[in-house]
């Protein structure tokens, strides 16, 4: 079992930052990648970034490639999205994911980009 524990979501203006951090305990020498989803009121959840833990590829939406980075730091078993250039669209809670032979989530943290 994998365990996520999420923070760094808040309430910001556009065209401000936010970093997030997901910091993984248990069986984490088995987790293959990790990153976020996040989802909106009435729309689907979406792959927002994602990190491999093998050669540290990475993956972003479209919506949010050049302003989102997701890092990692293996000492501390934890994932960071620094969000940069944040639009009201980005509103939506987050969850941080990580990949064994399951899918493990974290709890959630909410953006909130205002206009």
């Amino acid at each position: 079992q994998v365990q996520l524990v999420e923070s760094g979501g808040g309430s910001v203006q556009a065209g401000g930052s936010l970093r997030l951090s997901c910091a993984a305990s248990g069986s984490t020498y088995s987790v293959t990648r990790m990153g976020w989803f996040r989802q909106a009121p009435g729309k689907a959840r979406e792959e927002v970034a994602t990190i491999y833990t093998g050669f540290g590829n990475t993956y972003y939406a479209d919506s949010v490639k050049g302003r989102f980075s997701i890092s990692r730091d293996n000492a501390r078993n934890t994932v960071y999205l620094q969000m940069n250039n944040l639009r009201p669209e980005d509103t939506a809670m987050y969850f941080c994911f990580a990949t064994t032979s399951l899918p493990h989530w974290g709890q959630g943290t909410q953006v909130t980009v205002s206009s």
